[in-house]
């Protein structure tokens, strides 16, 4: 009895220390300091190559670092045990599709079909996941359509957006007015995603669009004040700064 007492208050211990390991290197995950939250995951995983929440993290540093061949090591990982989960679908997938930018065009275009094919199938796994739909919005804008890019699916996914997330649907409507050229329509999609949503990334495709494409410095500038009284972030007041700075500079 004694025994067994100790064994399952060693087990409980060895739990607990797990739990509050993996939630000090999450709270450096969550504050951005990815090389300490690495070197946490990795004794982690050094110890239960198992735990595939462990094992996210580490693709998900990966990509944070833009080492996205990495991250794909892991992510598959994820997907041979779980193949039906469609976030570990979008996540290699998404992580290909990122690597294959870096690549030669002729390795990129070997890639293609299960860059597609991975995103497909977390959409289709889950029909309200967002992340793969706007991928796929993306993928078919950029594409050149000798290789399969179509602005009509583009579109396709991006309205089946503004059905499970209007805001994610008015941004994706705007990246491909962008990438048309039709400022006047991507104004009006970022604008709505600005009503709809208000968040700070809304403000900035807003203001980046009358800031790199209309040249338009004053408009752009008088969208991040708004979008600075709403959400007081640091690294926007730096950049209204340096856009004060560069109107006065123009005059």
């Amino acid at each position: 009895m004694t025994r067994m007492l100790l064994t399952l208050l060693l087990l409980t211990s060895t739990i607990v220390c797990g739990q509050s390991a993996f939630a000090k290197a999450e709270q450096l995950y969550r504050a951005e300091q990815y090389d300490k939250a690495q070197a946490s995951f990795v004794k982690m995983y050094e110890q239960d190559s198992d735990d595939l929440k462990v094992i996210e993290r580490l693709g998900d540093i990966a990509g944070h670092k833009k080492d996205f061949a990495t991250a794909m090591i892991y992510y598959k990982i994820l997907l041979e045990n779980q193949p039906e989960d469609a976030h570990y679908n979008f996540k290699y997938g998404g992580a290909m599709g990122l690597y294959a930018k870096s690549c030669s065009k002729f390795q990129a275009l070997s890639m293609l079909d299960d860059i597609k094919m991975y995103l497909k199938r977390a959409a289709r796994l889950n029909p309200n996941h967002v992340e793969s739909r706007h991928a796929l919005s993306q993928l078919y804008c950029e594409l050149p359509g000798i290789v399969g890019g179509s602005i009509k699916k583009s579109r396709s996914y991006a309205n089946e957006l503004l059905k499970l997330s209007p805001v994610d649907g008015h941004l994706a409507h705007g990246f491909i007015d962008e990438y048309e050229e039709d400022y006047d329509k991507a104004l009006a999609s970022y604008n709505k995603a600005v009503e709809t949503g208000g968040s700070l990334v809304t403000y900035r495709k807003l203001a980046a669009v009358y800031q790199d494409k209309l040249k338009n410095y004053k408009k752009a500038l008088k969208i991040l004040k708004r979008a600075q009284q709403k959400h007081q972030d640091q690294q926007l007041a730096l950049d209204i700064a340096a856009l004060e700075t560069q109107i006065l500079i123009s005059e």
